[in-house]
């Protein structure tokens, strides 16, 4: 764990392990889909500019609708943390803080990416397919920033299975180092090792989605296809989660995540099985 890489010299200001994985995934991607769009694209030489462009839009969408969704969902649970936000506005933009959903970064990057697909005049839905690839592969490496953080983390692992290696299983630091998201109570435990579950689970979902991608019949179904992969990837890994702070309902039978992945799987299952006979006409890669 190394949630503070290092402190500027003379200024003292923490380089965050958390924030640097998030940029390089965020640069990994965008360098993905340029190869992505080269082959795929409607306009092979112009698309590759043009989706630069709507990175941006993704990356300001994402970094809002996580933490906007997170604020949404501890404001509803009426936790101390929401209560802070309604008293101390200004910590909803503190994100170097902690609290980002997943989820909330889905649905806020796909807004923002369409939103910009369509200012650039690309097809909205097409770029939806080519950029979940291509942000899959990023998220996988982003989430590495919450292994090293401390954040999103699994329960404590059952006795006899505290001998289980890495990446299954991950010994918190004791003492904790500066900047740790685990909880003081957690130093020594044993947790399943959920970060690197969540790591690998995007890049099953960027592989799915690559596989379509090369026989889809319709723009779209492969992003329905990595939306359903990853609500049922998502689902299983929550039961291994031990950070109930994030949100968990019914007496903490299922978790805000299983609660959208749900929504989000049924709605896809529904349009796959709707656009099941659908054949698109034949258009650019």
């Amino acid at each position: 764990m190394h949630p503070i890489l290092f402190k500027i010299p003379g200024l003292g200001f923490p380089i965050r392990s958390f924030g640097l994985m998030l940029a390089l995934g965020f640069l990994v991607a965008s360098w993905l889909i340029g190869r992505i769009v080269a082959r795929y694209g409607d306009d092979p030489k112009g698309d590759p500019e043009r989706y630069s462009r709507i990175g941006v839009w993704v990356l300001v969408g994402v970094v809002v609708g996580a933490r906007l969704m997170y604020v949404i969902v501890e404001m509803a649970r009426g936790s101390e943390v929401g209560h802070e936000f309604l008293s101390s506005p200004w910590k909803i933009i503190a994100v170097w803080e902690g609290g980002l959903v997943m989820y909330g970064g889905l649905f806020g990057g796909i807004a923002g990416g369409m939103w910009g697909a369509r200012h650039e005049g690309v097809r909205p839905v097409h770029a939806l397919d080519l950029g979940l690839v291509a942000g899959f592969v990023g998220q996988a490496i982003g989430r590495v920033g919450c292994l090293l953080v401390g954040d999103d983390f699994g329960r404590v692992v059952p006795t006899r299975f505290e001998h289980l290696p890495f990446p299954i299983t991950l010994r918190v630091p004791d003492p904790l180092p500066e900047g740790s998201l685990f909880g003081p109570e957690h130093a020594g435990q044993v947790l399943w090792a959920t970060q690197p579950w969540m790591s690998a689970k995007a890049l099953i979902v960027a592989f799915v989605g690559w596989q379509v991608l090369k026989h889809r019949r319709y723009a779209g179904q492969a992003s329905l296809w990595m939306v359903l992969t990853y609500a049922i990837l998502r689902s299983t890994i929550e039961i291994f989660r031990g950070d109930e702070v994030r949100g968990v309902w019914f007496g903490g039978a299922i978790s805000t995540a299983q609660l959208t992945s749900l929504a989000c799987g049924l709605l896809a299952i529904a349009l796959l099985a709707k656009n099941r006979g659908r054949v698109d006409p034949p258009r650019g890669g």
